[in-house]
């Protein structure tokens, strides 16, 4: 009798189960594993799975974001259809009555305020053909100067720094093959274990191959726990730390004086400048004991092959762009670049990070990181977008400027795609406020975040799952994601929404594409002969090979696996060398009797950015379902808070509330806050506005704050 049940239920089941099948990749950190969603219909239940995919960069590894990505696309808070804001609640109206909405709201603004008064902020989010678009429909469609993209607040230092020291910025100048072959390496400010998990077998390798890795961090993490020297530098004081680094270099002559000669300048004024430091003043300045400064420089100074990582930690300061360029000084002066085993990695915070900045998204950009300010890059531009050169608007600012132009109500009108600028952006109060004083808002979005609530029209766009597209990842691979999902309600993909919107602006003969395919062969021809040239890179080959590293010239182009063999990418082919003093140009905010401890701020492994995606993931919010301040016990003794308590946390701009966390390992003198929370866990709402003057970069990473046990009746402000 058992098994005639069994059996009529198996056949039950066989009857009613369904599979779908969907090959996709992750939309989250700049690695971009590829992957695998299951969907199994059981009855009425629906199971999903996801498994990674073998691919180049990550070889089938998948971390906990990753797998369960697509928790949100399948959120029940999907936007489903457009929504206008109606005596401050929003309604549904069809896409034809949203077009209409924004045509007239547009154009009464460029006709009583001007063209520049029109704002597009865009993602480091999207697709390289929607970033690639949305700059072309900024300059083309709307006639305004005024894009940038939430990019700015990522890359924007390293890029700068690249720019200037290399004369062209892409993620890693190697292949990520390399890595596990190299003698020593330096991480600074950043965090892999955590923010890109699936790079750690990487790094893992090259330790059990005899690597030495010397961490840069104010915190231990689990990416310093794999170091064999942890030098916890005091928040802000990186620059100063490597000038410690190069100080050291110089007088043991550990230097490349061949390569140096032969293919950098400027170094003799970093040697004259650095010879005049003292040592243990750095030491002093820094928080790191003059002997591991010693150490540190001794191991990378010796070995024969190594190579240096920075990301957020350093290059979110308001001398961030300085703070890289003295660690690619660093690597000039020992000549571990364009050679095996040596170079640079910037670790790109988003997923399509690299790529996004590539193509027209940055204020100063053209595709193919062409300059707009340059009449040969315009006019190369401006033939493939068949239109007049000279009506092609010149630079804009950056993001948070645009925000400030808000407030000043020089910008009017704004069209933001897949961003939140209210909580990814300093001062968040000031934000806020800016946002409110627009005439209208448009944002394009998968939900509605708390920028979106300031919206007129909120317009719903298509998932990961359903939009296909290339993104470039952390080492300038360009990859192809399929997307074959079907579209939840009436979303539409983020393309589809700008040509649409070009359309009743009476431009769409210049946004006629039916395909991202089409859009991807126009980026191609856009990008071809400027430095990130994806010419030779077709969706044919993406397919075949499964991605492919620009700059890639033509068809037989294999791709660039290593930068900067025989020359560099100034006009001289030569690396410039730049002092870096311990000064910074702009003063940053020092503890105070007031504000007597620095606050830095960061990423944990189970979210991503703003959080407005994970935060709907139910097995990722488990994990933090709420922000938390990490303090040192003795710090922590020393104000009255017990662990597990609920902190206020001020600064000159206001306070948020959140959790203690006690964790012996932080310095004394610091407090770390994660940044994936909104409003009264918005630490955001802690940090300056002052912005880094060489690539606007904010500075996140070093605030002075006070902290006090939550009253009974708190003043959040």
């Amino acid at each position: 009798m058992t098994e005639m049940l069994l059996k009529y239920f198996r056949e039950k089941q066989q009857q009613v189960q369904s599979e779908n099948i969907y090959d996709t990749q992750c939309p989250y950190c700049s690695v971009q594993c590829k992957m695998r969603l299951i969907e199994q219909t059981i009855v009425t239940r629906k199971k999903y799975t996801t498994v990674g995919r073998e691919n180049p960069t990550s070889h089938g590894r998948l971390c906990i974001k990753g797998m369960n990505a697509h928790q949100h696309a399948i959120h029940k808070e999907r936007i489903k259809y457009p929504l206008l804001k109606v005596n401050g609640e929003f309604i549904r109206i069809s896409w034809e009555e949203a077009y209409q909405h924004i045509k007239e709201n547009f154009m009464k603004i460029q006709s009583e305020d001007g063209n520049d008064a029109l704002a597009v902020y865009g993602s480091a989010s999207i697709t390289n053909e929607e970033a690639y678009l949305l700059g072309k429909f900024a300059r083309v469609a709307l006639q305004t100067k005024h894009i940038d993209y939430n990019g700015r607040l990522c890359m924007s230092a390293a890029a700068t720094a690249a720019n200037q020291t290399f004369g062209m910025d892409r993620g890693l100048t190697n292949s990520l093959s390399e890595i596990p072959f190299v003698e020593v390496i330096l991480l600074v400010g950043t965090n892999i274990a955590e923010c890109q998990p699936t790079l750690m077998p990487y790094f893992q390798k090259a330790k059990e191959n005899g690597a030495f890795i010397i961490a840069v961090d104010p915190r231990e993490t689990a990416t310093t726990r794999m170091a064999d020297l942890h030098l916890k530098v005091k928040p802000g004081k990186d620059a100063a730390l490597a000038n410690g680094l190069l100080k050291v270099i110089i007088e043991r002559n550990y230097l490349d004086t061949a390569f140096i000669k032969e293919r950098a300048k400027g170094f003799e004024e970093v040697r004259e400048y650095v010879s005049s430091l003292d040592l243990d003043e750095i030491a002093e300045l820094t928080g790191v004991p003059s002997e591991q400064i010693k150490m540190a420089a001794e191991k990378f100074g010796e070995k024969d092959t190594g190579m240096i990582f920075t990301a957020r930690g350093v290059e979110q300061q308001t001398d961030g762009s300085y703070a890289v360029r003295n660690f690619l000084n660093i690597l000039i002066a020992t000549g571990k670049i364009g050679k095996p085993y040596c170079g640079y990695g910037a670790i790109t915070g988003q997923g399509n990070g690299q790529g996004a900045r590539e193509h027209g998204q940055k204020a100063d950009q053209l595709p193919g990181y062409r300059s707009i300010e340059n009449e040969e890059h315009r006019e190369h531009i401006a033939n493939i977008w068949r239109i007049d050169k000279d009506k092609l608007p010149r630079k804009g600012v950056s993001a948070f400027e645009m925000i400030e132009k808000m407030d000043k109500e020089e910008i009017t009108g704004l069209f933001l795609m897949c961003s939140n600028p209210v909580v990814s952006n300093p001062n968040a109060h000031f934000v806020e406020r800016a946002i409110k004083k627009l005439k209208f808002l448009v944002v394009v979005d998968l939900f509605v975040s708390e920028t979106a609530r300031l919206a007129d029209l909120i317009l719903p766009a298509t998932s990961y799952l359903e939009d296909e597209g290339t993104t470039t990842n952390l080492e300038g691979r360009i990859v192809l994601r399929e997307a074959s999902y079907p579209i939840v309600g009436e979303a539409k993909h983020d393309w589809q929404i700008i040509c649409d919107i070009a359309r009743v602006l009476e431009k769409g003969e210049y946004f006629s594409f039916s395909s991202s395919e089409e859009i991807f062969n126009e980026l191609r021809a856009a990008s071809r002969g400027g430095i990130a040239d994806y010419y030779g890179i077709t969706y044919e080959r993406l397919r075949s090979e499964g991605g492919i590293l620009w700059p890639c010239l033509d068809g037989d182009h294999k791709g660039t696996e290593r930068l900067f063999e025989q020359s560099f990418a100034h006009h001289d082919g030569k690396a410039v060398m730049a002092v870096v003093t311990n000064t910074p140009e702009v003063p940053k905010e020092e503890p105070s009797k007031e504000f007597p401890l620095y606050l830095t701020t960061g990423r944990v492994m189970s979210h991503y950015l703003t959080g407005v995606q994970t935060r709907k993931s139910s097995s990722l919010a488990a994990r933090n379902f709420e922000s938390f301040i990490e303090i040192h016990p003795k710090t922590a003794k020393k104000y009255g808070i017990k662990d597990q308590s609920l902190v206020k946390i001020e600064s000159k701009r206001g306070s948020i509330v959140v959790r203690s966390s006690f964790l012996e390992t932080i310095r004394e003198d610091t407090v770390f806050v994660p940044f994936h929370w909104a409003d009264s866990q918005n630490v955001n709402r802690l940090v300056s506005a002052e912005l880094d003057p060489q690539c606007k970069m904010p500075g996140f990473k070093v605030s002075s704050v006070r902290i006090s046990p939550l009253d009974d009746n708190p003043n959040i402000k």
